[in-house]
């Protein structure tokens, strides 16, 4: 049998030299709050320019995609297919070319086209400025895929002044050219 030990209150309340200590002291809270600190301050900036570096790579790819479509519908419909800046889906706007980029079949009538004409619509991209020639004209690809006298440099301006040169051929290839001065 097991003998019963006395109930005494020094059982429960253990001598002050062997408690151990639990948390952290505000020393050390203070200084893993401050190291956190200058680690983020190291960490945004980078994350901010890679940010900075994605917006034009995926407005690169948007343009690419866009122009590659319009070319590929020209060759495969054996017609004239334009590309075109149009916030509205119904007008082209070569003013701003981040806007939504509509891809139509056939001639324009002035700047306008029909709901029927319009084959595709992609997205504006964020963060990004782009421009494309001064003269106003879009891009017409002709039934063999070529934009003749619709050539040129598409010039993508990002945030921290990254930039980047797109190139379309008289043959209607884009190539990447020099880093844009934004």
């Amino acid at each position: 049998m097991h003998a019963k030990r006395a109930f005494t209150p020094c059982h429960f309340i253990p001598p002050c030299h062997s408690i151990a200590q639990r948390g952290f002291t505000l020393i050390e809270l203070l200084m893993a709050i401050s190291v956190a600190i200058v680690m983020l301050g190291w960490a945004i900036p980078g994350y901010q320019d890679l940010r900075a570096r994605q917006e034009v790579l995926a407005e690169t790819h948007r343009l690419r995609v866009a122009l590659s479509l319009g070319r590929n519908t020209a060759i495969t419909r054996r017609s004239d297919v334009i590309v075109c800046p149009s916030p509205d889906r119904q007008h082209c706007d070569t003013d701003d070319w981040s806007a939504p980029l509509a891809i139509v079949l056939g001639p324009l009538a002035g700047n306008g086209f029909t709901e029927e004409a319009l084959l595709r619509v992609i997205e504006r991209g964020h963060g990004t400025r782009t421009s494309f020639r001064q003269d106003g004209k879009p891009v017409r690809y002709n039934p063999l895929g070529r934009p003749t006298l619709h050539n040129g440099t598409f010039h993508i301006c990002g945030r921290h002044s990254r930039g980047v040169e797109l190139v379309l051929s008289n043959f209607g290839r884009l190539r990447s050219g020099d880093n844009a001065n934004c």
